[in-house]
């Protein structure tokens, strides 16, 4: 677990501690140091809550849904129909994370910069997935609430950008530059070396400006990890969430998913939710899914079972 003292310096704690669900008794869950933030105007309680995170990709080459959510229009009403379906928050990505062609920052900042306005006054919190400073404050400037940084703040810069607002961070682990390959990855203690990873990410981002309380960790199911190595990661999350920042996690669709269920991408729903499910079970607060109404649906009965949720109702055997 790791604590952050008056000047926002990381120290390790040398006892891990974790919080029990009374109405679970076998799920051990991490303390977290600063559960309650406030995001885009709305509280989020992550000792009480998950926030689901909904994906709108404006992009040509999106692994998922193939460039569907390209054009504005499609891209804003899958926005719309995210939120009506549940969505606390709305990822808007205008450049992948695979290897690809450069996108350039003036582009990039041409495809997300529209959508953030069109939500703006949705009551959701909206996040942009970017690893470009410029992109980050042109996105916050327009009204973004949250910079996601798939690069785990690859370029400082970004830390100086998101300091300099009242944006959350998220900070991603990855290997590669950004957009170029990483064949092969191997690691000695994957969860080991993810989590020192983020340690130093995130005292880079302190070191720059950054609050400890507007900063969330994501461990980066399948980037720059084959899908042994994501499914470790996911068996053993707690090491992560037991950092105690707010941790998300993005294992919709994913390869890992596919290959360990031999589905392809428009058949991995429900491999997704399991792995998303477990995640929770061992801490994770954000999870970034495709499938909207299918991730609330998961995320609120695995709240209800926690004891975290109230039934939205009860008749059954009622009198």
């Amino acid at each position: 677990m790791m604590e952050w003292n008056n000047r926002f310096v990381p120290m390790v704690r040398t006892v891990m501690t974790r919080t029990r669900i009374n109405s679970a008794p076998g799920v051990m869950l991490p303390q977290l140091d600063a559960p309650r933030r406030l995001i885009g105007g709305r509280t989020f309680d992550f000792d009480r809550e998950v926030a689901v995170m909904a994906i709108v990709n404006r992009t040509p080459d999106s692994f998922y849904d193939q460039g569907a959510t390209f054009a504005l229009d499609a891209s804003v009403l899958a926005a719309q129909k995210a939120i009506a379906d549940g969505a606390d928050w709305v990822d808007i990505g205008g450049a992948k994370f695979a290897p690809g062609p450069i996108v350039p920052i003036e582009e990039e900042i041409d495809r997300v910069v529209p959508v953030v306005e069109a939500l703006r006054g949705a009551g959701v919190v909206i996040s942009v997935d970017t690893f470009h400073p410029a992109v980050a404050a042109a996105s916050i400037a327009a009204g973004a609430h949250v910079i996601n940084d798939t690069t785990g703040v690859h370029d400082p810069a970004m830390a100086d950008v998101v300091a300099d607002s009242d944006a959350t961070l998220v900070i991603t682990h990855s290997l590669a530059a950004p957009r170029m390959p990483y064949p092969a990855p191997q690691y000695d203690d994957v969860v080991g070396e993810i989590s020192a990873f983020l340690l130093a990410r995130v005292d880079r981002a302190l070191g720059r400006g950054m609050r400890a309380d507007r900063i969330i960790i994501d461990p980066g199911h399948d980037l720059n990890k084959t899908t042994r190595h994501s499914l470790e990661l996911t068996r053993r999350l707690g090491e992560i969430t037991g950092l105690g920042l707010p941790t998300l996690v993005a294992v919709s669709n994913k390869d890992f998913v596919g290959e360990s269920l031999d589905r392809p991408r428009g058949e991995r729903v429900d491999g997704s939710l399991a792995a998303m499910t477990v995640c929770i079970l061992q801490g994770a607060r954000i999870v970034r899914m495709h499938n909207v109404r299918a991730a609330v649906d998961a995320v609120r009965m695995t709240e209800a079972i926690l004891g975290l949720r109230q039934p939205a109702y009860e008749r059954h055997n009622l009198a």
